[in-house]
């Protein structure tokens, strides 16, 4: 079999094999390059009133943050992360509800209350919201096959251009 039917072969079948993952993977991929732009998707990060060294214990903003009943924390076990920010004064503390609270690094206020979404849009572009097997055995392989065909693609459009141009070049002759 030739190179170029070989490799249009697997364009044609490689490309509806991976359909579905790759919609879900491309959409989520473009919410997330756009996080920062847009408020709904993650919450901006706050100015503390100061980006000194922390005055406020760890302790003393988790109590801060425990208090937003949205984020629904009450253990240190219930928490995803802590984002600490220095420069900015301030710290994340991320819910495992997907709440983020964030506080004054010097007075322990809360500063912000938001739903955080981004994290549920980078499992749905990693594959693992779905289940964990997803992710390495679904997501990762319709990455590699959209490699395969970024690289058939790039092989069948020089060869096809390569091809026009020596029949101009013939022609000229």
């Amino acid at each position: 079999m030739k190179t170029q039917v070989l490799f249009r072969k697997i364009h044609h079948w490689g490309s509806f094999i991976i359909a579905v993952p790759l919609v879900i993977m491309i959409g989520a991929g473009i919410v997330l390059m756009l996080k920062k732009d847009i408020d709904w998707i993650q919450p901006p990060t706050q100015r503390g009133t100061s980006v000194d060294v922390p005055m406020a214990s760890l302790q003393q903003m988790f109590d801060a943050a425990k208090s937003v009943p949205e984020a629904e924390l009450t253990t240190w076990a219930e928490l995803d992360r802590v984002d600490l920010k220095p420069d900015r004064g301030v710290a994340k503390f991320m819910a495992k509800n997907r709440w983020e609270v964030q506080v004054d690094t010097q007075t322990a206020e809360v500063l912000s209350v938001a739903y955080r979404r981004s994290d549920l849009f980078e499992t749905l572009h990693d594959g693992s919201w779905f289940a964990d097997w997803t992710k390495h055995y679904l997501f990762l392989p319709a990455g590699i096959v959209l490699l395969l065909l970024w690289l058939t693609g790039v092989y069948l459009f020089t060869l096809t251009e390569y091809k026009k141009w020596q029949k101009r070049r013939k022609k000229r002759t």
